[in-house]
């Protein structure tokens, strides 16, 4: 059986919502009023993080980099990669943030995953401008469609918020925490709760006995 464990990144891999933290400090009153519509799902989150991303100078990127390099990643990350390489299952990740975001926390770590979807920043014009292969329906990058592009026999979705909510709809395994947790009780849709990844490599563990 071909899996594929593919995973959000920001306030998943990091600890915290890092991309959400730089929208507000590099567009703080757009984001103000931008983000409370996108978590009540009233704009879309490709309306939304392209009219905000637009409004910050891309002199200003660099800033954005370094602001992202000292963000924690969430405990057992690293574990959950050795048992999944051990498995044979390669994880992917798929962000509704920043692909030079994901890199720089990442680190080496890069070399250990399958590929990183997320968005690209053109730095080229005054503003920023963002562009993403996988941009469709509501999403920057439609963590559905990335699925599709792999084709595995199981998708397994590790995630934390809005972005992953459509991802988290249609995989069969899904872990979830925070926002994420209660957008799929509205749903009624079943998922694992989890904290950190010992929690999703334990349960994995057990159910690949």
């Amino acid at each position: 059986m071909k899996r594929i464990v593919f995973c959000d990144f920001d306030g998943t891999i990091t600890a915290r919502e890092t991309f959400e933290v730089v929208l507000k400090q590099f567009a703080p009153e757009l984001s103000a009023q931008l983000l409370p519509q996108m978590y009540a799902r009233e704009l879309t989150l490709r309306e939304g993080v392209r009219q905000i991303l637009a409004s910050i100078p891309s002199s200003r990127y660099p800033e954005i980099i370094e602001l992202t390099r000292p963000q924690p990643m969430r405990p057992g990350f690293s574990e959950l990669l050795d048992f999944l390489e051990v498995q044979g299952v390669p994880l992917v990740v798929v962000s509704g943030g920043l692909r030079g975001m994901v890199e720089v926390v990442l680190g080496s770590l890069v070399e250990r995953v399958r590929g990183i979807h997320a968005i690209d920043v053109d730095t080229s014009g005054v503003q920023l401008q963002v562009r993403s292969p996988y941009e469709a329906g509501t999403e920057m990058v439609a963590k559905v469609k990335v699925i599709e592009a792999y084709a595995p026999d199981q998708a397994i979705a590790i995630g934390d918020s809005l972005t992953d909510l459509n991802m988290a709809l249609q995989a069969p395994l899904v872990f979830a925490r925070d926002r994420l947790a209660k957008y799929l009780d509205e749903h009624q849709t079943p998922y694992i709760p989890w904290n950190d990844f010992f929690t999703v490599r334990d349960y994995l563990a057990r159910l690949w006995k």
